[in-house]
């Protein structure tokens, strides 16, 4: 390396829903930012996952499309220019004394940073999946476990395995798109909302429960049924489907993150009221936040991002209050001008 390394204020591990928007309140305290992300675009798994998918529990909407919640979010977060660095997966922490930062190494370059804030969700994920043998061959060709599009699912027989908010979501989102949506779910107690489970009710969408998937019946090497079991009685039935949508959580893992000297339990980094780490200058926000009483919810984690900026703020700057004040009463002088998101993306 030549020359003197460039040191950020802070740096958020994370581009999803809170990591943006601790990127806007970074921006709001004159912090000198920085966003990275192991995927290769902005949003995390509303962009990458279910970008049609509609968000009931944000404040100020009574629902919202992912991908416009996501698209909200970036011309926020980044109007105030944060560097952007994305494919770009977190690897290694280090102490730097005599320049008191922190060194975060990814496969790409070494990081700068006075603060850290890990906005990392649950981890990198991947969907649990249909454990029968041909299930793997089936991906993309009839066993979808993600809605990219749900004109993809347009006049066709769904199937939608799980009992949590995704399965029942999604049940309300394609109504009307899917010819015919049946759900299964192996108990009969949900995960989901109760609201939600009514309202699919009230849709007239079939929910069968203590029934798992036994077999695809494939006719013409394409996906014509789908053969249930009931885990009770052993009944087995068959139901015409073209599509199935296996909607049964996440497999996550916080990676090198894991290996960090930062305090964790499960998949959880632990975390006070101010949202730090039992590591000076390293905070945590989101899914990823552990404490007594937590709730991961999308709306929980912007409050917590924004505890963990303001206090970081107080590090950087002793004579700094944690309270921001309403941005309300700021006046336009201390709003910079909203930018095209795209143009503050740097990829590296």
């Amino acid at each position: 390396m030549t020359g003197s390394p460039e040191v950020f204020d802070l740096t958020i591990i994370g581009g999803g829903p809170v990591g943006l928007y601790a990127a806007y309140y970074a921006g709001l305290r004159q912090m000198k930012t920085k966003i990275i992300d192991s995927l290769d675009q902005l949003g995390g798994q509303l962009a990458t996952l279910y970008p049609e998918k509609y968000i009931y529990d944000v404040a100020g909407f009574p629902r919202v499309i992912a991908r416009d919640l996501v698209k909200n979010l970036m011309e926020q977060g980044l109007q105030y220019h944060p560097s952007v660095h994305l494919s770009e997966t977190v690897k290694t922490l280090k102490r730097h004394e005599s320049m008191d930062c922190y060194i975060v190494g990814s496969e790409h370059a070494e990081h700068y940073t006075k603060t850290l804030l890990i906005c990392a969700g649950a981890g990198a994920f991947q969907p649990r999946k249909v454990t029968l043998p041909n299930a793997a061959e089936w991906e993309n060709r009839g066993i979808y476990y993600a809605v990219s599009s749900k004109q993809a699912f347009a006049g066709k027989r769904l199937l939608i395995i799980g009992g949590g908010d995704s399965a029942l979501d999604w049940a309300m989102n394609l109504h009307g798109t899917a010819s015919h949506i049946s759900i299964i779910h192996r108990r009969n107690q949900f995960r989901a909302h109760e609201d939600s489970v009514s309202k699919v009710l009230a849709l007239g969408v079939p929910i069968l429960t203590f029934w798992e998937l036994k077999e695809l019946v494939i006719a013409d090497n394409v996906l014509k049924g789908a053969v249930l079991v009931n885990n009770q009685s052993q009944e087995e039935r068959t139901i015409s489907v073209d599509a199935i949508l296996p909607q049964l959580g996440f497999i996550s893992s916080l990676g090198a993150i894991k290996n960090w000297p930062i305090k964790q339990e499960g998949q959880s980094i632990l975390v006070n009221q101010q949202m730090e780490t039992n590591m000076k200058g390293i905070f945590a926000a989101g899914d990823v936040a552990g404490f007594s009483g937590k709730l991961k919810l999308i709306a929980t984690g912007f409050g917590e991002a924004a505890t963990a900026v303001n206090y970081a703020k107080i590090q950087l700057d002793p004579k700094a209050k944690a309270f921001p004040g309403h941005s309300s009463e700021m006046g336009p002088q201390a709003m910079t001008t909203i930018a095209d998101p795209q143009q503050s993306v740097t990829v590296q």
